[in-house]
């Protein structure tokens, strides 16, 4: 396995990175970037279940929310961001910057969910005042 998958893996099973920040901003206020450590990302695939598709499809007739997909959907997006943040903990980052989702389809039943972002090294700006 090579390290960038086991630290995506490894994620998974040690519950969230702590002690690192992200942003969907380019800029922090009151913080400026050291280092850039580059890209990261992290990804998950979902497929769809046959139970949830039923009810789904139940709920299309009568409207409201689809509940079961709004789940996997959520829970989705916290795995992709977990495996993100591992990436940049593995790089020597602080904050990851810029970070977006985007989604696509793998086929026609399962979903890709991707998180990116600019890893980074953050340290507070000194106060003018001084």
């Amino acid at each position: 396995m090579s390290s960038s998958l086991s630290v995506r893996a490894s994620a998974d099973l040690r519950g969230r990175p702590a002690g690192l920040l992200v942003f969907t901003t380019d800029a922090v206020p009151g913080h400026r970037i050291v280092s850039v450590k580059g890209l990261v990302r992290g990804n998950t695939i979902r497929a769809r279940h046959i139970g949830n598709d039923i009810l789904a499809a139940l709920r299309t007739i009568v409207g409201g929310e689809i509940s079961e997909y709004t789940k996997m959907l959520a829970e989705s997006r916290e795995q992709a961001l977990d495996r993100m943040r591992a990436e940049a903990l593995s790089r020597g980052a602080n904050a990851i910057v810029g970070v977006r989702f985007t989604t696509s389809t793998v086929m026609a039943n399962a979903a890709e969910i991707l998180a990116y972002g600019t890893a980074v090294v953050l340290a507070p700006e000194e106060d003018a005042s001084r």
